[in-house]
Order: structure tokens, then C-alpha cells, then sequence
């Protein structure tokens, strides 16, 4: 019996060395970052930016691999099934919180099977118009989509995704009939927004940004508690009279659950450092995007904040996607 228990020693002190000097040495090799979502969008960009500069600072390549479908779901799942060894990392977003209720079936546990590293950036969402729509505030939209109930409409980029729960919730919070037309993403019905073929849309600042400082789509409000930056003469929901109207999206960097904390302790020094580079806060603010830098606690506490917020959300709106 004491041969064994100290076969057994022998080994899990062998396991631990190597366990010790790969945190030591690491990186030693590329790293990952999945993103769920297409090339060009938010996300997308996010992680390339910090990817270009993980390599500058760790001297190993950091790469970036988009793996859409399911919302995000594919390259999350992907990332939580991974080795938990700080080289397959994921660009997460608040779709991770959302997709929790709105899916029958989600393959990974949001809290469970993923280690949070930090937010790198808030974008509020934005609610835009066709340059020909009458109103020129909510309160005159508002009044418009009540005299016309079922004429008004809202583009967005799928059953589930933040525009349309954006569109669910500002139907709710103002009382209105407005109806909902999905598109293959928000770059696919700018084309007929800009049109006027749709009324409004109400997506994550940075994607409509662009044609809003061009003049080609009109601004009304942003949907967040105080202010953008970027367009800081826009009101809040709140100050345009829908006060509690809330719909935050983030993106943020995870690893799978398990990985050792020296390594998600270095990626989250790194990921700090490189969000507090003047040239990365000009490139994102540029797009609409807030750094947010948090750590792995505090991000590990806005994950559970909303996936109870946007479960009561999908349940009052009856949204259900399949598996």
C-alpha cells in the first residue's frame, strides 16, 4: 500500500511540475481568439486590434479564427471545449447572456464552463431613422407609430439578436405597433434603410455610426444610461422619455473553464495594458466602442447580473429560436 501511495505521489507531483513550468513558459506557442461572428463586424474588429497587439507584446503569434453560427454560439462552444491551457481564447459577447434563454438547447454553461478574462468594450445601442421619416425625436416617432399601428417598421439581424430585442423592448416600453423585419445582419438592411424601405433600426452604435455622422440616417437616441462619446448632443432613452429602456452589448475576452489562474492572470494584465494605450481607446472610440477594462470577477458578475434580465425579457416577449 505504501509503494502505491507513493507511485501516486510521485506522479501527481511529475503532473504538477509540468503543470508549473507550462504556466512558466507560457506562451510558447500561437494563440487563438474564435470570434462568432463575421469579419468587419464589432467584435470582429475588437479582436483583431488586441490580437495585433497580444503578438507585439508576447512576441508569439495571436490569430484570429470567425466561426459563426447560432449567434455566437458555435465559436463559444468551441472555445469552452477546448484545452484549457491559455491558447484557444474566445471574443465573447452579451449574446452569451441572451442566448441562454432565448435557445431550447445551448451546448456550453455560460457561468460553468467558461473563465472570464475582461470586458474590453461597451457599444450602446442606437435608435436611427430614414432621413424622410417625419420625426425628429422619440416622442414624435412614438406619436407617429401610435397614429399608424402595424405601418411603422424595424429592421434587425435575426430573431434574438440585441436589435431585435432592442425593437421588442421600445414596442413594450412605448406602446407601440411597429413591425419587425429580420435581415442576415445590420449591414444587409442599411441598403433599404437608407432607402426608406424600412423605418428604423435600433443596433449597436458602431455598426450605423459611419452613415450617421454622413448624414444619411438620423439619430434619435441612444439606448444606454448616460451619453455616448461618440455622439455626446444624442439623449439617452431616458432623456427623451423612456426612462428603464437599458440594452447594453459588450465584448469580451474568455478562456475555457479550468485554465490555470497565473495564465488568466497574464492575459488579463495584458488585455488592461492594451486597452489603456492611447491609440487603442482612439481606434475604438472611432467606432462607437467604450473600453471597459474590468477583471475577471467583475466581469464574471455583470455575466450573471444579465442572463436572469434578459431571460425575463425573452419570456414576456415569447421570442424562442431552435436549437
Amino acid at each position: 500500500m505504501k509503494i502505491i501511495v507513493s507511485l501516486f505521489a510521485i506522479v501527481a507531483a511529475l503532473i504538477a511540475d509540468a503543470e508549473s513550468r507550462a504556466q512558466t513558459n507560457y506562451p510558447d506557442k500561437p494563440i487563438r481568439i474564435l470570434v462568432g461572428f463575421p469579419v468587419g463586424g464589432p467584435p470582429d474588429i475588437v479582436a483583431r486590434l488586441l490580437a495585433d497587439k497580444f503578438t507585439d507584446a508576447l512576441r508569439i503569434p495571436v490569430v484570429v479564427e470567425n466561426i459563426t453560427g447560432a449567434g455566437g454560439n458555435v465559436a463559444v462552444d468551441r472555445a469552452a471545449k477546448s484545452a484549457p491551457d491559455g491558447y484557444t481564447l474566445v471574443m465573447a459577447s452579451s449574446a452569451i447572456t441572451i442566448n441562454a434563454s432565448l435557445y431550447e438547447k445551448v451546448p456550453y454553461d455560460p457561468i460553468k464552463d467558461l473563465a472570464p478574462i475582461s470586458i474590453a468594450v461597451f457599444t450602446p445601442s442606437i435608435l436611427v431613422v430614414n432621413n424622410d421619416v417625419p420625426a425628429k425625436s422619440v416622442k414624435e416617432l412614438v406619436a407617429l407609430a401610435r397614429a399608424n399601428p402595424g405601418k411603422l417598421s424595424y429592421g434587425h439581424a435575426g430573431i434574438g439578436t440585441p436589435a431585435h430585442l432592442s425593437g421588442e423592448v421600445f414596442k413594450a416600453v412605448a406602446g407601440i405597433n411597429i413591425l419587425p423585419v429580420p435581415y442576415r445582419g445590420i449591414p444587409a438592411l442599411l441598403p433599404d434603410l437608407v432607402a426608406g424601405r424600412i423605418t428604423m433600426t435600433l443596433p449597436n452604435m458602431s455598426v450605423v455610426l459611419p452613415l450617421v455622422r454622413e448624414g444619411k440616417l438620423r439619430a434619435l437616441a441612444v439606448i444606454s444610461p448616460t451619453r455616448a462619446a461618440a455622439l455626446p448632443d444624442l439623449p439617452t432613452m431616458a432623456e427623451a422619455g423612456l426612462p428603464g429602456f437599458d440594452v447594453p452589448i459588450w465584448f469580451g475576452l474568455m478562456a475555457p473553464a479550468g485554465t490555470p489562474q497565473p495564465i488568466i492572470d497574464r492575459l488579463h494584465r495584458e488585455t488592461v495594458r492594451v486597452l489603456a494605450a492611447p491609440d487603442v481607446r482612439q481606434r475604438y472610440g472611432a467606432l462607437g466602442l467604450e473600453v471597459a477594462a474590468n477583471t475577471p470577477a467583475e466581469f464574471s458578475a455583470v455575466i450573471k447580473s444579465e442572463i436572469p434580465r434578459w431571460a425575463k425579457l425573452i419570456d414576456e416577449a415569447r421570442i424562442k429560436v431552435g436549437e
